[in-house]
């Protein structure tokens, strides 16, 4: 985990950077040449007019955003919005390839990225935002009001991004483009499918940077331990899990111990799975939430933990030592990487012989789907939802399953035919 990579200063030599400063006048330099290449290039257009909402969104993120999320030492720059920018770039670079060989200009999928990768990013944390809103961000509005709820919001610098959201306002955006350019929908979600899945392979790594979208406690296999102040190191502490049993990660699930490790205090105090917790240190705990700030507050203090469970006599559990890193976990950000590459190359090694348009799309969705399933298992930071016993991502995943059966039905019984035309690799190199 290496969150923050360095800082860029709030001035140089004088001048303020940030807010009505350096970079507005560096960005209303590079939108005012873009605009007039493209306008020199193809009039104006709705495609043009497209390049607009995209300048003035970056155009208020310099004035508004950034200087609300300076440190004293500056903008932090964090390996999350790195390595999610390099995604970006991969997957913009490889789908400029991909439109080469099909006979469309390098300026459309430039076009694209534009058009997608805005709502994708606004989705995304609106999804993260509505999924954690319990947690993270009614707090806020309740102590601080709605001006600091929507800095917590806008800041996207610690990770917070759901991939489901992005699928679906990327979606919203390539079918806004698609109709604009009068082009096969299939066969753009074709071209662009193995884009998404290369910027994926990125983004997981800045997932692993940020310490987000972490796996459960991992006993066997390569686990990883993250330091003090990250998302999993947290996450174990308010659970119990240094004192060796696990509460519900949802905060309004009752107090059930879900697991007890042998040969832990826990164990050696006599607490056992499904025990449930009625007081804490003689406070009554009507929810997991209550016992997660209180399991904070006698951890950091290191006393020892008097605990109440249902119909037994109360125990007590010995001081612990807080300890450097947290408990080993599942790296399933490296899963997901490992596993959006594999697919990545797998779909474009099935593109010479795709027959259809939309069998790449639908082999995507397919196949993540069933990988975002498996490895949701081992994921512990998303609770259950609906009573189901999975996670968010889990029901959509199934979702989407049941919807690319019915699709794999449909273009099955469509004839043969592609609208984009493939070139040889060697034409490409020649041009």
């Amino acid at each position: 985990m290496h969150p923050i990579l360095f800082h860029i200063p709030r001035e140089v030599f004088g001048v303020p950077l940030f807010g009505w400063g350096l970079l507005l006048a560096l960005w209303a330099v590079f939108g005012a040449g873009l605009l007039i290449y493209v306008v020199r290039k193809q009039g104006w257009t709705a495609d043009t007019w497209g390049y607009l909402p995209s300048l003035a969104v970056v155009a208020a993120v310099l004035i508004w955003v950034l200087p609300t999320i300076c440190d004293a030492e500056g903008l932090p720059i964090r390996g999350y919005g790195v390595l999610v920018l390099c995604g970006v770039l991969a997957g913009t670079g490889l789908g400029v390839l991909r439109a080469r060989r099909v006979g469309l200009s390098p300026d459309l999928m430039i076009s694209l990225a534009f058009w997608t990768i805005l709502p994708g990013i606004v989705a995304a944390r609106l999804f993260y935002v509505v999924e954690y809103w319990q947690r993270d961000y009614l707090p806020v509005l309740s102590a601080d009001g709605f001006p600091a709820l929507l800095v917590a919001i806008v800041n996207l610098s610690q990770g917070g991004l759901v991939i489901y959201g992005a699928f679906l306002g990327a979606m919203a955006g390539l079918f806004g483009i698609v109709r604009t350019q009068r082009l096969s929908l299939l066969a753009v979600l074709d071209l662009v499918a193995p884009c998404l899945m290369l910027g994926m392979v990125f983004g997981r790594i800045g997932c692993l940077m940020a310490g987000c979208c972490f796996g459960g406690l991992c006993v066997h296999g390569p686990g990883i331990a993250f330091p003090p102040e990250s998302p999993p190191y947290l996450n174990q502490m308010m659970r119990g899990q240094f004192y060796g049993f696990t509460l519900s990660g949802n905060p309004n699930a009752k107090p059930e111990i879900l697991d007890v490790r042998k040969d832990s205090p826990a164990a050696q105090a006599g607490l056992q799975k499904r025990d449930l917790l009625v007081q804490l240190d003689g406070i009554a705990i009507p929810n997991a939430g209550q016992a997660y700030r209180l399991l904070e507050k006698t951890l950091t203090e290191r006393r020892p933990l008097r605990i109440e469970v249902q119909g037994r006599p109360p125990l007590t559990l010995p001081a612990v030592e807080i300890p450097r890193r947290s408990l080993p976990v599942h790296p399933t950000q490296i899963y997901s990487s490992l596993g959006t590459l594999l697919l990545c190359l797998l779909l474009l090694a099935y593109d010479p012989f795709h027959r259809r348009d939309g069998e790449l799309f639908a082999l995507m969705v397919s196949v993540y789907a069933v990988n975002r399933f498996l490895i949701e298992i081992l994921r512990t930071d998303e609770p259950p939802i609906f009573g189901t016993g999975m996670s968010i991502a889990q029901n959509i995943s199934l979702v989407l399953l049941l919807l690319m059966a019915g699709f794999w039905w449909y273009l099955l019984r469509r004839p043969p035919g592609l609208a984009l035309a493939r070139k040889s690799l060697k034409s490409i190199i020649d041009c």
